[in-house]
Protein backbone atom coordinates (compact mmCIF):
# COMPACT_ATOMS: atom_id res chain seq x y z
CA UNK A 1 0.00 0.00 0.00
CA UNK A 2 1.47 3.61 -1.37
CA UNK A 3 1.33 5.85 1.94
CA UNK A 4 1.98 10.19 1.66
CA UNK A 5 3.92 10.95 4.73
CA UNK A 6 3.42 14.25 6.78
CA UNK A 7 5.73 16.52 7.62
CA UNK A 8 6.22 14.43 11.15
CA UNK A 9 6.82 11.18 9.27
CA UNK A 10 9.37 13.15 7.22
CA UNK A 11 11.19 14.12 10.19
CA UNK A 12 11.39 10.76 11.28
CA UNK A 13 12.80 9.47 7.84
CA UNK A 14 15.14 12.01 7.38
CA UNK A 15 16.41 10.78 11.15
CA UNK A 16 16.40 7.04 9.85
CA UNK A 17 18.50 8.19 6.73
CA UNK A 18 20.97 9.97 8.66
CA UNK A 19 21.61 6.49 10.66
CA UNK A 20 21.76 5.09 7.11
CA UNK A 21 24.15 7.59 5.58
CA UNK A 22 26.79 7.67 8.79
CA UNK A 23 26.54 3.71 8.23
CA UNK A 24 27.40 3.96 4.97
CA UNK A 25 30.24 6.29 5.60
CA UNK A 26 31.76 4.12 7.96
CA UNK A 27 31.36 0.70 5.79
CA UNK A 28 33.26 3.04 3.24
CA UNK A 29 36.50 3.29 5.77
CA UNK A 30 36.26 0.25 6.44
CA UNK A 31 36.29 -1.54 3.58
CA UNK A 32 39.79 -3.01 2.66
CA UNK A 33 41.77 -5.70 1.48
CA UNK A 34 41.52 -8.24 3.87
CA UNK A 35 38.53 -7.15 5.47
CA UNK A 36 35.62 -10.04 5.89
CA UNK A 37 32.13 -9.18 4.87
CA UNK A 38 31.16 -10.56 8.09
CA UNK A 39 33.18 -8.03 9.90
CA UNK A 40 31.34 -5.22 7.80
CA UNK A 41 27.77 -6.49 8.90
CA UNK A 42 29.15 -6.57 12.61
CA UNK A 43 30.21 -2.63 11.94
CA UNK A 44 27.24 -1.87 10.18
CA UNK A 45 25.37 -3.50 12.85
CA UNK A 46 27.45 -1.63 15.65
CA UNK A 47 27.02 1.62 13.76
CA UNK A 48 23.23 1.24 13.97
CA UNK A 49 22.26 0.23 17.38
CA UNK A 50 24.33 3.10 18.53
CA UNK A 51 22.36 5.32 16.80
CA UNK A 52 19.36 3.86 18.95
CA UNK A 53 18.08 2.32 15.13
CA UNK A 54 17.69 -1.70 14.30
CA UNK A 55 18.89 -3.10 11.40
CA UNK A 56 15.74 -3.21 9.15
CA UNK A 57 17.60 -6.14 7.11
CA UNK A 58 17.38 -8.43 10.71
CA UNK A 59 15.51 -10.77 10.23
CA UNK A 60 13.28 -9.32 6.92
CA UNK A 61 11.51 -12.25 5.27
CA UNK A 62 14.08 -14.70 7.14
CA UNK A 63 17.25 -13.03 5.89
CA UNK A 64 19.97 -13.37 8.55
CA UNK A 65 22.08 -10.67 8.63
CA UNK A 66 22.44 -6.47 8.94
CA UNK A 67 23.52 -6.02 5.59
CA UNK A 68 23.79 -6.66 2.22
CA UNK A 69 27.33 -7.33 1.11
CA UNK A 70 27.74 -8.51 -2.65
CA UNK A 71 31.33 -8.96 -4.17
CA UNK A 72 32.03 -8.22 -7.77
CA UNK A 73 29.37 -10.25 -10.01
CA UNK A 74 27.35 -10.59 -6.86
CA UNK A 75 24.66 -8.23 -7.64
CA UNK A 76 22.12 -7.78 -4.61
CA UNK A 77 21.55 -9.56 -1.66
CA UNK A 78 24.88 -11.23 -0.71
CA UNK A 79 25.13 -12.61 2.77
CA UNK A 80 28.47 -11.35 4.67
CA UNK A 81 30.30 -14.07 5.81
CA UNK A 82 34.11 -15.00 5.69
CA UNK A 83 34.83 -13.89 2.26
CA UNK A 84 37.95 -11.34 2.60
CA UNK A 85 37.90 -8.32 0.43
CA UNK A 86 40.41 -8.48 -2.23
CA UNK A 87 42.37 -5.47 -3.72
CA UNK A 88 40.61 -4.47 -7.21
CA UNK A 89 37.77 -5.78 -5.91
CA UNK A 90 33.87 -3.76 -5.68
CA UNK A 91 31.32 -4.95 -2.94
CA UNK A 92 28.44 -3.48 -3.10
CA UNK A 93 27.05 -2.68 0.86
CA UNK A 94 23.11 -2.54 1.21
CA UNK A 95 21.75 -0.67 4.56
CA UNK A 96 18.49 -0.16 6.09
CA UNK A 97 17.59 1.22 9.50
CA UNK A 98 14.61 1.32 11.25
CA UNK A 99 14.18 4.61 13.94
CA UNK A 100 10.86 5.35 15.51
CA UNK A 101 8.94 3.35 13.21
CA UNK A 102 10.24 4.51 9.80
CA UNK A 103 12.90 2.97 7.73
CA UNK A 104 15.74 4.49 5.71
CA UNK A 105 17.29 2.72 2.98
CA UNK A 106 20.61 3.00 0.57
CA UNK A 107 23.65 1.53 -0.83
CA UNK A 108 26.89 2.27 -1.86
CA UNK A 109 29.40 0.00 -4.52
CA UNK A 110 32.66 0.31 -2.72
CA UNK A 111 36.36 0.05 -4.43
CA UNK A 112 38.73 -2.62 -2.78
CA UNK A 113 42.22 -0.74 -2.95
CA UNK A 114 42.64 -0.14 -6.23
CA UNK A 115 40.12 -1.42 -9.11
CA UNK A 116 40.52 -1.09 -12.65
CA UNK A 117 39.23 1.80 -15.25
CA UNK A 118 36.86 -0.49 -16.67
CA UNK A 119 35.52 -0.90 -12.98
CA UNK A 120 35.67 2.06 -11.81
CA UNK A 121 33.55 3.46 -14.91
CA UNK A 122 30.80 1.04 -14.14
CA UNK A 123 30.71 1.95 -10.38
CA UNK A 124 30.70 5.69 -11.39
CA UNK A 125 27.90 5.29 -14.27
CA UNK A 126 25.58 3.66 -11.92
CA UNK A 127 25.81 6.06 -9.54
CA UNK A 128 25.35 8.86 -12.22
CA UNK A 129 22.06 6.59 -13.44
CA UNK A 130 20.58 7.25 -10.04
CA UNK A 131 20.82 10.91 -10.09
CA UNK A 132 19.79 10.72 -14.02
CA UNK A 133 16.29 9.17 -12.52
CA UNK A 134 15.53 11.88 -9.96
CA UNK A 135 16.06 14.56 -12.19
CA UNK A 136 12.06 13.23 -12.83
CA UNK A 137 11.57 12.73 -9.13
CA UNK A 138 9.63 15.59 -9.21
CA UNK A 139 5.53 16.57 -8.89
CA UNK A 140 3.91 16.03 -11.94
CA UNK A 141 6.46 13.44 -13.29
CA UNK A 142 5.81 9.62 -13.81
CA UNK A 143 7.65 7.14 -11.85
CA UNK A 144 8.08 5.86 -15.58
CA UNK A 145 9.74 9.07 -16.03
CA UNK A 146 12.39 8.23 -13.48
CA UNK A 147 12.65 4.61 -14.89
CA UNK A 148 13.51 5.52 -18.49
CA UNK A 149 16.00 8.50 -17.42
CA UNK A 150 17.53 5.33 -15.40
CA UNK A 151 17.92 2.65 -18.41
CA UNK A 152 19.01 5.60 -21.08
CA UNK A 153 22.08 6.66 -18.98
CA UNK A 154 22.87 3.02 -18.44
CA UNK A 155 22.23 1.44 -21.68
CA UNK A 156 24.13 4.63 -23.16
CA UNK A 157 27.17 3.60 -21.58
CA UNK A 158 27.08 -0.20 -22.96
CA UNK A 159 25.52 -1.96 -19.55
CA UNK A 160 23.11 -3.76 -18.33
CA UNK A 161 19.77 -2.97 -16.11
CA UNK A 162 18.49 -5.71 -14.44
CA UNK A 163 14.69 -6.42 -14.33
CA UNK A 164 14.20 -8.95 -12.14
CA UNK A 165 14.60 -6.33 -9.13
CA UNK A 166 13.37 -2.95 -8.70
CA UNK A 167 13.32 -0.22 -6.19
CA UNK A 168 10.08 0.51 -3.75
CA UNK A 169 8.51 2.82 -1.72
CA UNK A 170 9.38 3.20 2.19
CA UNK A 171 8.56 4.13 5.18
CA UNK A 172 6.74 2.37 8.12
CA UNK A 173 7.65 -0.54 6.17
CA UNK A 174 10.82 -1.57 4.57
CA UNK A 175 9.22 -2.42 1.28
CA UNK A 176 6.17 -0.33 0.09
CA UNK A 177 4.40 0.19 -2.98
CA UNK A 178 4.63 1.93 -5.88
CA UNK A 179 7.54 -0.14 -7.71
CA UNK A 180 10.46 1.92 -9.09
CA UNK A 181 12.13 -0.10 -11.93
CA UNK A 182 15.12 0.71 -13.14
CA UNK A 183 13.90 0.12 -16.75
CA UNK A 184 10.69 0.66 -19.25
CA UNK A 185 8.12 -1.72 -19.72
CA UNK A 186 5.05 -1.75 -21.82
CA UNK A 187 3.31 -3.95 -19.29
CA UNK A 188 3.79 -1.97 -16.36
CA UNK A 189 2.57 0.76 -17.59
CA UNK A 190 3.42 4.52 -16.54
CA UNK A 191 3.60 4.25 -13.08
CA UNK A 192 1.80 6.40 -10.38
CA UNK A 193 2.08 10.15 -10.58
CA UNK A 194 4.46 11.89 -8.33
CA UNK A 195 3.02 13.73 -5.20
CA UNK A 196 4.81 15.63 -2.67
CA UNK A 197 4.66 13.40 0.89
CA UNK A 198 5.76 10.02 -1.43
CA UNK A 199 9.06 8.57 0.07
CA UNK A 200 11.19 6.14 -2.35
CA UNK A 201 14.20 4.19 -2.21
CA UNK A 202 15.44 4.20 -6.41
CA UNK A 203 18.09 2.03 -6.77
CA UNK A 204 19.72 1.59 -10.16
CA UNK A 205 21.31 -2.28 -10.49
CA UNK A 206 23.71 -2.20 -13.27
CA UNK A 207 25.90 -4.60 -14.94
CA UNK A 208 29.01 -4.64 -16.79
CA UNK A 209 28.04 -7.39 -19.54
CA UNK A 210 24.17 -8.61 -20.01
CA UNK A 211 21.16 -8.12 -17.69
CA UNK A 212 20.23 -11.19 -16.88
CA UNK A 213 20.94 -12.66 -13.65
CA UNK A 214 20.16 -16.11 -11.44
CA UNK A 215 20.04 -16.54 -7.86
CA UNK A 216 22.34 -19.41 -5.87
CA UNK A 217 20.90 -21.94 -3.44
CA UNK A 218 21.54 -19.75 -0.23
CA UNK A 219 17.87 -17.82 -1.42
CA UNK A 220 19.54 -14.64 -1.43
CA UNK A 221 22.76 -13.39 -3.82
CA UNK A 222 21.75 -13.04 -7.69
CA UNK A 223 24.55 -12.66 -9.31
CA UNK A 224 25.20 -11.99 -13.51
CA UNK A 225 24.75 -15.08 -15.64
CA UNK A 226 27.76 -13.87 -17.57
CA UNK A 227 30.23 -13.15 -14.04
CA UNK A 228 30.81 -9.94 -14.75
CA UNK A 229 30.69 -7.06 -12.24
CA UNK A 230 27.79 -5.14 -11.15
CA UNK A 231 27.28 -2.75 -9.12
CA UNK A 232 24.55 -0.66 -6.95
CA UNK A 233 23.71 2.46 -5.97
CA UNK A 234 20.49 3.41 -3.51
CA UNK A 235 19.06 6.73 -1.93
CA UNK A 236 15.82 7.19 0.01
CA UNK A 237 14.21 10.06 -1.02
CA UNK A 238 11.06 12.47 -0.71
CA UNK A 239 9.33 14.08 -3.19
CA UNK A 240 8.71 17.84 -2.65
CA UNK A 241 6.87 20.50 -3.95
CA UNK A 242 10.40 21.37 -5.99
CA UNK A 243 13.86 19.06 -5.89
CA UNK A 244 13.66 16.11 -4.36
CA UNK A 245 15.13 15.90 -1.02
CA UNK A 246 17.88 12.58 -0.36
CA UNK A 247 17.72 11.27 3.25
CA UNK A 248 20.65 8.94 3.42
CA UNK A 249 23.47 10.77 2.50
CA UNK A 250 26.97 10.07 3.58
CA UNK A 251 26.93 13.77 6.11
CA UNK A 252 30.39 14.42 4.16
CA UNK A 253 28.38 14.17 1.40
CA UNK A 254 25.69 16.08 2.39
CA UNK A 255 27.79 18.89 3.85
CA UNK A 256 28.59 19.75 0.41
Amino acid sequence: MMTIKNAADIEKMRAAGRVVGDTLQRLAELAKPGVTTAELDAAAEDCIRSHGAEPSFLGLYGYPKSICASVNEQVVHGIPGSYKLREGDIVGVDVGAKLNGFHGDAARTLCVGGVTPEVQRLVQVTKECFFAGIQFAKRGYRISDISGAIQAHAEANGYGVVRELVGHGIGRDMHESPDVPNFLSKAMGHGVRLVPGMTLAIEPMINMGGKEVYQLSDGWTVITKDGLPSAHYENTIVITEGEPELLTLEAAYAEN
